[in-house]
């Protein structure tokens, strides 16, 4: 694939960055129309966004430089290099963190802002994946498959080679993913159960497809490469948390269930009370009326 798409004298526009622009304009927007629906301040919803994209991007590069370090030790040129270089799973835990802090500053409801925001994170991770298609980054290990991708003028990826396509698989799980939060979302018990999901999902679908890619110089643990390391840990997370929610939820049903059972017979031992009590007056002025007519 061709990461320059336009070139007019000095000025060239590169796929990746396209890419790039258009995840963070998408996300926003997205974020946004929920946002409104939700009725939430739009203010806090801007500076929001701007906290977990710087965080994300920090984070990116930091994890990064951490799965980098014996090359950084041999060179450490690349220290400099800012532009190049980004762990997914660290722009993502340091995007949480970001929020985390915003809302803990504002006095915000941390969960409520997680579920609007995981998402946007999808929908933006979608089409940045297709930057990387279009890069040539994080791509695939060679296959004999007719779905193959074969590039030619990459940089990063092995030129005439047929490859798997992970970026664009990534792509499509991405976007299945925002679709498939988008309609929990509307059918949640609690906040924070849409972020749960979006970190089960996740975590298993990068697992899977770290298997099939080829760019090995993004460090290991043990067996597991960085990213299915991480996702171990972010699935059991998701679970324990998507778990804690659902029956948290579930016992505040119960206990309003119990509360409005309470009030329903509370409210019929009252009426059958004054209908005691107005029984009572009425046979008690019929005496009386006996009384007079017997007098």
């Amino acid at each position: 694939m061709k990461n320059e798409l336009i070139a007019i004298g000095p000025i060239k526009v590169y796929g990746y960055g396209l890419m790039i622009a258009i995840a963070i304009l998408s996300a926003y927007s997205l974020t946004e129309y929920r946002a409104k629906k939700l009725k939430l301040e739009h203010e806090k919803v801007f500076s929001l966004v701007i906290w977990c994209a710087t965080g994300g991007l920090l984070g990116a590069k930091l994890l990064y430089y951490i799965t980098q370090i014996p090359e950084i030790i041999n060179d450490p040129s690349i220290l400099w290099k800012v532009t190049d270089g980004f762990v997914v799973y660290g722009g993502i835990i340091g995007g949480i963190f970001a929020g985390f802090l915003f809302c803990i500053k504002h006095k915000l409801n941390f969960l409520t802002y997680f579920d609007l925001a995981m998402p946007s994170i999808a929908l933006a991770q979608g089409f940045g994946r297709i930057g990387c298609f279009l890069s040539g980054c994080c791509y695939g290990v060679e296959t004999n498959c007719a779905l193959g991708i074969v590039f030619h003028n990459s940089e990063y990826a092995p030129n005439g080679i047929r490859l798997v396509p992970t970026q664009l698989i990534s792509s499509g799980m991405d976007f299945l993913h925002c679709f498939l939060l988008l309609f929990y979302a509307k059918r949640k018990k609690a906040n924070g159960q849409v972020a749960a999901l979006y970190l089960i999902c996740y975590s298993i679908g990068r697992f899977v497809l770290e298997y099939f890619r080829g760019d090995l110089v993004r460090g290991n643990v043990g067996r597991f490469s960085t990213s299915q390391f991480i996702s171990i840990f972010l699935l059991i997370i998701g679970i324990v948390f998507f778990v804690v929610l659902s029956l948290t939820a579930k016992k505040e049903v119960l206990n309003d269930s119990d509360e409005m059972v309470a009030n329903v017979t509370e409210d019929q031992t009252n009426i059958t009370n004054n209908s005691e009590e107005l029984d009572s007056y009425s046979l008690t002025e019929d005496e009386e009326k006996s009384k007079d007519e017997t007098l």
